[in-house]
């Protein structure tokens, strides 16, 4: 099995895919950050530097410093994102799970907020020409059309990114340069004394960073699309990218400056400051980029999930490879998810203004994850512990300073994404805590002790035929152990008897691609197990490698999987194949504490949502029995003993 080539060369494909796939989100922020700094009082000088000056140093200090230059080196195979820094890093403890699972869910949630904020910016640009013009069911258009088109993947539209990216952010410094040319003042802005200035005595401080904040919320998406467009293209593009953004940024400010002591009344400087004829151009061109930026954030919500699902962190859904480029993946039911969220977030704030409160608090959260698993990982490394530390409370205080801004937002619409973040985070919690508690009451046996029972059994004729090849899908770690539930079902529960048993146990990796594979002849041609190694962004499809192990060990002539039935073997015809799941069930659950109860009936509502064991191991339906076998909770009270009295 070839595992895929996870290095990107320097080339200028690789910077025009790098413009298009990553820059979506931080790229369309010129549309409504300094809106949102403003706010709706008479523009001010001191504002207009302290905000410019925040903006500066935000994207200095968090995107540049923290994530294209440290967090970038923590490339797992080449791939990134919270989930591939968490699969570095949970060697380090159990606790590591639970900041990655909320990063995730926190990126869930932006995955809602994102195509509403961006596509509203853009479309309320029409207000010009039409002040009065009804911009939700437009806005509303264009998310369901884009969420209807995922199921079609975006391999050629995504070729037409890049270009457009191009356009749009060269649009941007076009324009802020023609402006802050004229007022070379606004460069004083690079001062870091204007940001503390502000920070440290305007009466609106606390809005102000929630409203700076949003000049970085695509910073993750940097480390996230790692993969696909590789370290070195998205490092040189940063700095033509950084570069026009600020242009924009300055080009606001000195707009600003000229308009000081106006009202923008609702008005967005970013639109304000374009000339008259050329703002249909400029709302098209940011329409597309907005987007373009929302399609970033599908697809890395649907990679996230992905991920999410084969680490055992998210229940077991359908995966779609809506055609054969790597990376291209649609999942129906988050595509739903997102879609239904989407259009609330927009009917219920109905206007970009509104929305910015809830959009920060999201990614701000997945920021701090990955500044404590950040840690985690330069510790793993061997960074100096002082280094380590350092960083931990440098990018902790900035963080935590923003999620305070973002915070005080709460009731503005703040609510909305800490909602959907908790209803996500418990719900990752529930599959994987289940798990842990079904697994902590599955009891092993030693398979030595079995071996002679399992080879008489598949030579009595007194027992009928089960099948052929007869496979399980094992849990145990180790090939001296075997569930007690598979010798349950091959000696009690309707004796099963087969010309060979199969046992297939499937053990993800840290690493994003791995496709390995060992084989053991417990009993040589009788019993055999083996163990496949995928990694966390493989495709499970058991039957397809199984199939592929079968027929390799056919031709070296270590099985023999010819049908035992005379005239079928005289043929050359192959047994057939059944695959057994087992379904552990839990019984005596009463036993367990109250939140142990809870977490099991949340994942027993997930378990009847989510797609079956068989499915989720890429099975075939036709070839595949369900058994459902108990899961005995030892039983804590003390009871009398039974006394017989007839």
């Amino acid at each position: 099995m070839q595992q895929p080539s996870s290095k990107h060369p320097l080339t200028t494909a690789g910077l025009l895919i790098a413009l298009g796939i990553i820059y979506g989100d931080i790229g369309t922020s010129p549309l409504y950050v300094f809106k949102a700094i403003m706010g709706t009082d008479r523009i001010e000088a001191d504002l207009v530097y302290g905000g410019l000056s925040c903006i500066f140093w935000t994207l200095t200090l968090q995107t540049t410093i923290k994530y294209v230059i440290i967090t970038l080196r923590a490339d797992n195979k080449g791939e990134g994102g919270i989930l591939s820094l968490y699969s570095l890093v949970r060697k380090q403890g159990k606790w590591v799970v639970f900041p990655a699972m909320l990063g995730g869910a926190a990126l869930l949630a932006d995955g809602m907020i994102t195509p509403a904020i961006t596509i509203s910016s853009a479309i309320e640009g029409l207000d010009i020409f039409y002040p009065h013009l009804q911009t939700v069911p437009i806005v509303l258009i264009i998310v369901v059309t884009l969420f209807s088109l995922q199921r079609f993947g975006t391999a050629v539209v995504g070729r037409l990114f890049g270009p457009i990216m191009f356009v749009w952010f060269s649009m941007l410094a076009i324009i802020g340069i023609t402006l802050f040319a004229d007022t070379p003042s606004i460069l004083k802005a690079l001062s870091p004394h204007y940001a503390i200035l502000t920070i440290a005595s305007h009466p609106n401080a606390l809005l102000i960073i929630g409203a700076v904040f949003l000049c970085t919320t695509g910073a993750e998406a940097l480390y996230s699309d790692l993969g696909h467009c590789g370290l070195k293209n998205i490092r040189i593009s940063w700095i033509f990218v950084k570069t026009c953004l600020l242009c924009n940024y300055f080009g606001q400010g000195a707009w600003l400056l000229r308009n000081e002591g106006a009202l923008l009344d609702g008005g967005n400087p970013f639109y304000l400051m374009m000339p008259v004829w050329f703002l249909p151009y400029g709302i098209s061109v940011a329409t597309i980029a907005a987007v373009i930026a929302s399609q970033a954030m599908i697809s890395g919500a649907f990679t996230l999930i992905s991920e999410a699902v084969r680490l055992n962190v998210w229940p077991k859904v359908r995966i779609v490879h809506p055609n054969m480029l790597k990376g291209q993946l649609y999942v129906p039911s988050v595509n739903w998810i997102l879609l239904i969220g989407c259009i609330l977030v927009v009917l219920i704030f109905r206007e970009s203004a509104r929305m910015e409160a809830a959009y920060g608090l999201a990614i701000n959260i997945s920021f701090i994850v990955t500044t404590i698993l950040m840690t985690a990982f330069l510790l793993q490394k061997r960074v100096s512990v002082w280094l380590s530390v350092c960083f931990l409370l440098l990018y902790l205080s900035i963080e935590v300073t923003f999620f305070v801004g973002n915070v005080s937002k709460f009731t503005h619409g703040g609510w909305l994404t800490l909602l959907i973040t908790a209803i996500s985070f418990m719900l990752m919690l529930c599959w994987w805590w289940a798990r842990k508690i079904k697994n902590r009451h599955t009891r092993f046996v030693n398979i030595e002790k079995y071996l002679p029972l399992i080879s008489e059994i598949g030579k009595d004729t007194s027992i009928p035929l089960y099948a052929s090849q007869l496979v399980y899908l094992t849990s145990a770690n180790f090939d001296s152990e075997i569930e007690e539930s598979i010798i349950y079902s091959i000696t009690k529960k309707k004796p099963k008897r087969a010309d060979v048993y199969w046992l297939v146990h499937v053990d993800v990796t840290d690493a994003p691609y791995t496709g390995e594979y060992e084989v053991t002849q417990l009993v040589p041609g009788k019993l055999i197990r083996i163990d496949f190694r995928l990694g966390f962004r493989d495709e499970q499809r058991i039957s397809v490698l199984f199939r592929e192990v079968v027929e390799n060990l056919v031709a070296n002539g270590e099985v023999d999987i010819k049908s035992n039935f005379a005239t079928l073997r005289r043929y050359g015809i192959d047994g057939d194949f059944r695959f057994v799941v087992l379904e552990r069930i839990l019984s005596n659950t009463s036993e367990l504490n109250f939140i142990e109860r809870i977490v099991l009936d949340v994942y027993s509502l997930l378990k009847t949502l989510s797609l079956s064991e068989e499915r989720g191991f890429g099975l075939d339906s036709s070839f595949v029995t369900i058994e459902r076998v108990p899961l005995m909770v030892p039983s804590q009270s003390k009871r009398g003993k039974l006394k017989r009295i007839k």
